[in-house]
């Protein structure tokens, strides 16, 4: 099996090949742009404008002027051509309005899987294919593995396996990917770690070197729930414990997420979580910690959207690891087919907050397998 890393070594022997990298100013990307230069590739460079909130609050780092003109120096520095794609009009229709209708609906969206479906890995694929480049690089912290078949006939298969920094790793976001988009696509830094990669910029005289990771939705200048206050309506109404008590009032069922307990403002004996919306009657219904266990964790959901990276569906019930939000760890549970488009998840311990609109994500052995979207 051939890794990425191990084809940019021998670039140089075989014909002089195109990638395209988008670089958004900061360390990450620059250093992927760094590395395939290094290894002999024909690097251009390219800065993704997405839509983002007019005139409030100040401007999010990773689509700023500021990014645009990082980008822009390290391009230079690195002595590639480098180019502005304006994408502000998918994004807005692909991300930004796919994330306020999710809420309006009780959902909690996941908008960097949208990105990376529909913008990064999917207008910005098209572009690539313009410049007549062979390949879209990024700066994801993910491992993409090359299967070289034993016919000739046949198509080489890809995998794709969690970042070799595990702090770091990006895989929870790039389930929707297909074989077909793999094989035009280079992780450069999934096998180096974090310090490395800074390291790297730093030798490579980059002048983003010690510039600092962005952590915002990168489209909402203000805070989340400033945003969604602006772009959605919805009526208040009563905030109740799982005993049909009144403890307070809340500001409308989209602004509030299963799980949450910073932002409810009730006082008393708290703290007090997010265990259920109830659309009908307009109620946010809360529990305490010992009301969690019961109300909170779940052994089952079901996923819709599914994706198998490899194109083809596994053998159910399919024994996996599943992760149901980025920071969560893996856990072991077992995958069952409902209909073509449902499919059942049993895990093997209760899961705290499962949360529909998220994404739950299928592992192996390390590898990323596919995933889905939580919820009827």
């Amino acid at each position: 099996m051939e890794s990425r890393k191990e084809q940019t070594k021998t670039v140089g022997s075989r014909r002089r090949r195109k990638a395209v990298v988008a670089m958004s100013g900061g360390v990450d990307s620059s250093v992927a742009a760094a590395l395939l230069k290094k290894a002999g590739f024909e690097v251009i460079g390219v800065f993704v404008k997405f839509w983002k909130e007019p005139g409030r609050g100040k401007e999010n780092r990773c689509c700023s002027a500021e990014a645009q003109t990082d980008a822009r120096r390290v391009a230079a520095k690195l002595k590639i051509p480098f180019y502005t794609i304006n994408a502000e009009k998918e994004f807005k229709k692909r991300v930004v309005d796919y994330f306020l209708r999710e809420y309006r609906a009780g959902q909690t969206p996941n908008p960097c899987v949208e990105c990376n479906r529909w913008i990064k890995f999917g207008l910005l694929m098209e572009k690539v294919l313009a410049f007549g480049a062979d390949f879209l690089a990024t700066g994801h912290y993910i491992r993409l593995r090359r299967e070289i078949p034993n016919l000739k006939s046949q198509a080489p298969k890809y995998r794709l396996l969690a970042a070799k920094d595990k702090s770091k790793d990006q895989s929870y976001f790039l389930w929707a990917l297909t074989q077909e988009k793999l094989k035009k696509i280079l992780f450069p830094i999934g096998d180096y770690l974090k310090s490395e990669v800074r390291q790297m910029a730093k030798k490579f005289g980059l002048p983003v070197f010690e510039k600092k990771d962005s952590q915002e939705v990168c489209f909402i200048n203000t805070d989340l729930y400033a945003f969604l206050n602006a772009h959605i309506r919805a009526n208040g109404g009563i905030i109740e414990d799982i005993n049909a008590k009144k403890i307070g009032k809340h500001e409308g069922l989209p602004f509030y997420t299963i799980g949450q307990r910073r932002g409810l403002k009730i006082g008393g004996s708290g703290p007090y979580y997010v265990v259920k919306k109830d659309f009908k009657k307009n109620i946010l219904i809360v529990g305490k910690e010992d009301d969690l266990k019961s109300k909170l964790f779940q052994k089952e959901t079901i996923v819709r959207k599914v994706n198998w990276i490899s194109g083809k569906e596994p053998k159910f019930p399919f024994c996996c690891k599943v992760k149901i939000r980025y920071l969560s760890p893996m856990s072991p549970a077992k995958i069952f087919k409902i209909q073509n488009s449902k499919y059942k998840i049993l895990f093997s311990a209760p899961q705290r907050a499962i949360t529909p609109g998220q994404s739950a994500v299928f592992y192996k052995g390390g590898e990323l397998l596919g995933g889905g979207v939580i919820g009827y």
